[in-house]
């Protein structure tokens, strides 16, 4: 029986060439933005009924806060921020405290395995997850401003600034919440986390800032969520700021970008264990 020399062999080439070779096999990398918007609709399709009850306990949450400080706040410079921290709260409980359950849930179990395994970026699954979630907060941020400005008696012609603003924020914080829930040892941890910072944004986003202390008002200036609350504020005004109100609006962006960078890195620092 003779034997075929190996050069002589279909594709003998392409083994001969190493990982060249192999690697023109391969198909080419997944792309961000396609494979974004395939886990924003799987993440969609996946929370929508487990997260639509909690979603109305955070807007029920938000309309009851309003109701409670109608008695305490009645100024209509304080009343705006009273009304613009009740709608950003809702933001806040979904994109930051939920998140940081999902993801802290999502390591905890080896969840993360399972996308690490597919072709999609780490970038990708980060924000496709964040904006699942922030896209839930909607509703509930809109019939929490509306009820607002109707019962402190605000115009609602601005109304149309919450177009920006909750993406901005949204961003903001479900990058908080995710690089929360990814860097938490434990998945109680990550829940204990989310609280805290959705209890940061309810007091220090609802409240006036005029009635805190001055340490406390620097730390709600570190709050991601302290700029969306303020741009949307400004808007109440007779003649409304504008460029402080997209100054606002540029910080929150800045913010967001930032904290979303931080919950990728912790995506990797995580799937890699």
């Amino acid at each position: 029986m003779s034997v075929v020399p190996a050069g002589v062999l279909p594709g003998a080439t392409a083994v001969q060439d190493g990982g060249a070779g192999q690697a023109a096999g391969l198909g080419p990398p997944a792309r961000l933005w396609p494979s974004l918007a395939a886990v924003y609709r799987a993440q969609l399709s996946r929370a929508r009924v487990a997260r639509i009850p909690l979603l109305f306990v955070a807007t029920f949450q938000s309309v009851g806060i309003m109701i409670m400080m109608r008695g305490v706040v009645s100024d209509g410079s304080e009343a705006q921020y009273v009304v613009a921290g009740a709608s950003i709260v809702v933001v806040a409980y979904v994109a930051l405290n939920l998140l940081a359950q999902y993801f802290g849930q999502l390591r905890a179990s080896g969840g993360l395995d399972h996308y690490a395994t597919l072709p999609v970026p780490p970038a990708a699954v980060v924000l496709g997850a964040a904006a699942a979630y922030a896209s839930f907060t909607v509703p509930g941020t809109l019939v929490t401003a509306v009820f607002g400005s109707v019962l402190f008696g605000l115009p609602l012609g601005n109304l149309w600034v919450l177009a920006a603003v909750i993406p901005l924020a949204g961003a903001a914080l479900s990058g908080l919440g995710a690089a929360c829930g990814l860097l938490a040892p434990r998945p109680e941890l990550a829940t204990l986390f989310g609280q805290l910072g959705m209890s940061a944004a309810l007091l220090l986003g609802v409240l006036p800032p005029d009635r805190m202390p001055e340490a406390v008002r620097l730390l709600r200036d570190l709050l991601p969520s302290t700029y969306g609350v303020e741009a949307y504020a400004h808007t109440f005004a007779a003649r409304p700021d504008w460029a402080l109100v997209f100054t606002d609006m540029a910080v929150c962006a800045g913010v967001g970008v930032v904290s979303l960078a931080v919950a990728t890195w912790a995506y990797r620092r995580a799937a890699v264990r």
